[in-house]
């Protein structure tokens, strides 16, 4: 793999997420209602990756009885819920905001 090919994979990544442009927050620092919308996208992503980690677990899992199955799936549904929660802390604070 060339660097050519890497700063194209990243570039390729960077389009593929959405713009983080929070809404300013009335009352709040410009900065502090920045650098939480960031947090919440980031936590997003996290809940992503959780969700994605737990499919993975669950391909390559131990099919055997002692295998622990229920693993993949405490993955999966905690990014699941870091996807819910933070989803819904964007939704409040867009409505405070507006």
């Amino acid at each position: 793999m060339g660097l050519a090919r890497i700063v194209t994979d990243l570039q390729v990544a960077a389009d593929m997420i959405p713009g983080a442009k929070p809404t300013p927050i009335p009352g709040m620092s410009d900065d502090v209602s920045e650098v939480i919308g960031y947090a919440l996208w980031l936590l997003i992503l996290a809940g992503v990756g959780g969700a994605a980690f737990g499919v993975y677990k669950l391909a390559v899992v131990d099919k055997s009885r002692n295998g622990g199955g229920s693993e993949p799936f405490k993955w999966m549904g905690g990014g699941v819920a870091a996807i819910i929660l933070s989803s819904s802390l964007i939704a409040i604070l867009n409505n405070i905001a507006a």
